[in-house]
């Protein structure tokens, strides 16, 4: 059998240890040829390949992003984009297609898989809004890197006398902010779910101060007020999903809070640095374990499905479970962090 490997959507740690899983114990086990296609939806849909095989994949473990490159190409946007694709993988005598992605790049491989295309996916999602799955790997290096910064934040926050406010990435969940705000002793954390109230804000950093302390408030980027409930953006263009670009919440928060307080109140974002780089030991573990049972699924013939980790086992669930509505946090979840408001 030959078994195309594709990585979409924005990088994250983990990819190459996917990559790396499936085609150790796809050669090794199961005696199979593998193609890589590039840059994402767009390697298939233009027939753009690289050789992949064990040889490649060797010292990829640590490496952060993908050897394969990575688009939001999505191919439903384009004209015979389907038929395109199938074409090239019938040219390429592929078999079988392994896609490694979020809630866009499955989404395409949900619709691919309907309409009779061999495919399984793997999550990936620094986000972790997937549903079906437990965590996806490169949420964990991300929450990491951003409760170091914290970490490190918290001193010259001290040393100053000011509000630091840090925004991290979370289009729709909050789960990074919640995580690393916890981990990092933070403040405040602000969350795409709960939509916050600017002045309730500026009461809890008045409150900080009056304890000697200064503030540490953690935001996602897709957070937005109560009142004029609307995202910030960088840019108002659509990708071809249909996202528009986030960016710029911490510093809106940072000058109203100054306005507001008089309080001297700096941003911080850390953007794709939560991305890039080496990814801990558990997401490499969490992506190998994703890359070895997805290329049983192949070799059992289990298509149209996805790996998700549920506890400590890994599963297979319908392709549509992962990509069917977003994880986002719970009011629940969201009032553990609240006790250490202010």
């Amino acid at each position: 059998m030959r078994v195309g490997v594709l990585t979409g959507g924005g990088d994250c740690p983990g990819l190459n240890a996917v990559i790396r899983a499936v085609v150790r114990k796809g050669v090794k086990e199961h005696g199979f040829d593998f193609v890589g296609y590039r840059d994402g939806w767009r390697g298939p849909l233009e027939g753009v390949t690289m050789e992949l095989g064990i040889e490649q994949c060797r010292g990829i473990l640590p490496r952060g992003g993908t050897i394969l490159g990575s688009s939001r190409t999505n191919p439903f946007k384009l004209d015979n984009g389907v038929e395109r694709i199938k074409d090239n993988l019938a040219k390429d005598g592929v078999d079988a297609l392994v896609a490694i992605g979020g809630e866009d790049t499955l989404g395409v491989a949900t619709r691919l898989a309907d309409l009779g295309v061999n495919v399984v996916g793997v999550p990936k999602t620094i986000d972790n809004d997937l549903s079906g799955t437990d965590f996806t790997f490169g949420f964990d290096t991300a929450v990491n890197i951003a409760t170091e910064a914290i970490d490190r934040l918290h001193t010259t926050a001290e040393s100053h006398h000011r509000v630091l406010v840090v925004e991290v990435m979370g289009r729709h969940a909050g789960w990074i902010a919640l995580h690393s705000g916890i981990a990092g002793g933070a403040n405040i954390v602000l969350i795409p779910e709960q939509p916050f109230d600017i002045i309730e804000v500026c009461e809890l950093i008045e409150s900080r101060f009056e304890s000697r302390y200064a503030p540490i408030l953690v935001v996602s980027e897709g957070a937005v007020p109560r009142e004029g409930g609307d995202m910030t953006l960088v840019s108002g263009d659509l990708d071809d999903f249909g996202h528009v670009r986030l960016g710029g919440i911490g510093d809106r928060i940072a000058k109203e809070i100054e306005t507001r307080t008089g309080k001297e109140a700096r941003a911080v974002v850390l953007g794709h640095i939560q991305r890039g780089g080496t990814p801990t030991a558990f997401d490499r573990w969490l992506a190998t374990r994703f890359g070895l049972q997805a290329i049983d699924a192949v070799a059992e013939g289990d298509f149209g499905t996805m790996m998700a980790l549920r506890g400590t086992d890994i599963v297979r669930v319908p392709l549509i479970e992962g990509t069917g509505e977003l994880k986002l946090v719970s009011v629940k979840e969201y009032a553990e962090a609240q006790v250490f408001f202010g």
